[in-house]
């Protein structure tokens, strides 16, 4: 079970208070006597943190240098007869060319570069840095790093996604996609004005997105904001695209709302 236990090390280096005995339900497969990635990452999104794949020796280098853990998947038998195994690589000596990682029972224990890059090439040199929302990789790559915090949204961490979007956004200002993560979280949380804040800033970067006006719509009518709302709704009809059936309902469903809060302040 090296799998949760390589999980439970670097969620705790993280700030979360866990056990591998806690991970199991959660990332451990019977069937398979072991953990899969997906399984790992799932679990860390669970726990409302960032699971960031990396690959190769310069992205675990670099993630180790800014004082991260990071969970490799080795292989300690033969490409062809593996014998899968999660380590946690927690630094390097550039000039004694050794890696350090805790395995299994084994804290600390030193593999030289030759040894390390021959046992982790066989899973494509796969490995996962797992860091709180309020962080960011050390060379983040843009899309994968949004895939990421998706993975948030999805894990429905509503709290961790925004404050990972609004870094993104700042790093990325001219990402539509992170504005539009960063409205969603921040509807999720009740807070209709950052939301909408997020949708404008969306908008402004890509005024043809249809996403970012029917959501900025459904905002302002939760709000009771129905002619801004109403404008908005017809602003993504307008544009039409895959979606544009599910903007007509957001539209007729405000006209609705509308008229009914009407009728409750007619005389």
């Amino acid at each position: 079970q090296c799998g949760p236990a390589a999980l439970a090390m670097v969620l705790s280096w993280s700030g979360v208070r866990t056990s591998p005995g806690e991970l199991v339900s959660e990332t451990y497969t019977s069937g398979r006597r072991g953990s899969l990635q997906s399984a790992l990452i799932a679990s860390a999104r669970r726990h409302g943190r960032l699971a960031y794949p990396i690959s190769g020796p310069g992205g675990l280098f670099a993630e180790i240098a800014a004082g991260r853990p990071v969970i490799v998947l080795l292989n300690l038998a033969f490409s062809w007869y593996p014998k899968w195994h999660y380590g946690v690589v927690i630094g390097y000596d550039q000039n004694a060319e050794t890696v350090t990682l805790h395995s299994g029972t084994q804290a600390g224990k030193q593999l030289s570069f030759r040894v390390f890059g021959n046992i982790w090439k066989r899973s494509d040199f796969w490995g996962l840095v797992i860091l709180p929302p309020s962080a960011m990789a050390v060379h983040p790559d843009e899309e994968k790093w949004l895939e990421a915090i998706l993975g948030l949204e999805r894990a429905q961490q509503w709290q961790a996604a925004a404050v990972a979007y609004q870094k993104a956004a700042e790093k990325w200002p001219r990402n539509h996609n992170a504005w539009i993560g960063l409205g969603n979280s921040l509807s999720s949380l009740g807070d209709a004005a950052g939301s909408a804040a997020a949708f404008r800033q969306a908008i402004g970067v890509q005024p043809q997105s249809g996403i970012a006006c029917n959501n900025l719509a459904q905002v302002l009518a939760r709000t009771g904001q129905y002619e801004e709302a109403v404008k908005a709704a017809q602003q993504a009809v307008s544009i039409g695209g895959p979606l544009r059936e599910t903007y007509l309902r957001t539209l007729d469903e405000i006209m609705n709302q509308r008229r009914y809060a009407a009728d409750k302040v007619a005389p």
